[in-house]
């Protein structure tokens, strides 16, 4: 377990779950930490964001009657805190019975107490129900890298494995077999990565197995997303590059943080799995 995380994080806990609106439930975990162990200061070398998307939201009407959505948030790069998963799913449970005037009434609480935990700015977007067909599955796209015929033992985070040389060129990557473990339960996170990037080209089969090397590796997902982003950074200097990890639901959310070395604005994509 990772010796930052305060004891007091609700993950793995037995914790008592409220019965009307309730967003002392929110609990922030620092960026600081992990960036700092990546040698990263206040001037961060990336841009990008982290994207939720919650998809068991709901309350009551002020007649009583249940409402239920899907709700999407946006959280910033810049902000102070990520939020601790299993707290953002007992604050949304709170909203179970309590009544709401409206769907926006809804959005602005959520947005008030997560810019206020995070310290930063949350962007909040209710979906209703006549708009979740909206919500379709994609593919990644590119070239998967997981056809590879190659031998691996290594599964201790390795970035000795990156390496580029290759022509110079652009290329969209994917893997859906990145691993990586929570620091609090030490249970098991999956997602497809995608690596998109312009430059030397990387060596596959290097990219291959460093990925498949988080599998022991202990991080929140935002963490993850930044180790992968730096390390593909130092070791191939790529020109331009994109990493974007969606990983696979867990207590009705679903995260997909992304960094990218240039501005962009990641569609928040669904894929097969999520």
């Amino acid at each position: 377990m990772n010796n930052t995380i305060s004891r007091d994080i609700p993950l793995g806990k037995k914790i008592s779950h409220s019965r009307s609106y309730d967003p002392g439930q929110l609990f922030a975990v620092p960026r600081a930490g992990a960036r700092s162990n990546l040698g990263i200061g206040k001037k961060l070398p990336f841009y990008g964001a982290d994207l939720w998307n919650a998809y068991e939201i709901s309350w009551l009407n002020q007649k009583g009657k249940p409402r239920v959505a899907m709700a999407g948030i946006y959280f910033p790069i810049t902000s102070i805190n990520i939020i601790e998963s299993k707290s953002l799913k007992l604050y949304l449970n709170s909203f179970n019975q309590t009544c709401f005037d409206s769907s926006r009434d809804v959005a602005a609480a959520m947005k008030t107490d997560l810019c206020r935990v995070a310290m930063g700015n949350v962007a909040v977007s209710i979906i209703l129900p006549p708009r979740f067909f909206l919500s379709k599955l994609t593919e990644p796209g590119g070239t998967c890298l997981d056809d590879q015929d190659v031998t691996i033992d290594q599964y201790n985070l390795c970035p000795d494995f990156l390496f580029s040389g290759g022509q110079r060129g652009s290329e969209r990557l994917f893997s859906n077999l990145l691993r990586t473990n929570c620091p609090v339960t030490g249970q098991p996170d999956w997602a497809t990565i995608v690596i998109d990037y312009t430059g030397r080209q990387i060596d596959h089969a290097g990219l291959l197995r460093y990925i498949v090397s988080f599998r022991e590796h202990t991080g929140f997902h935002e963490n993850c997303v930044e180790q992968i982003f730096v390390d593909i950074t130092r070791r191939c200097t790529p020109e331009k590059l994109f990493v974007q990890a969606c990983f696979t639901r867990r207590g009705g959310i679903d995260i997909n943080p992304f960094r990218s070395s240039h501005a962009v604005v990641s569609e928040n994509p669904r894929y097969p799995r999520q």
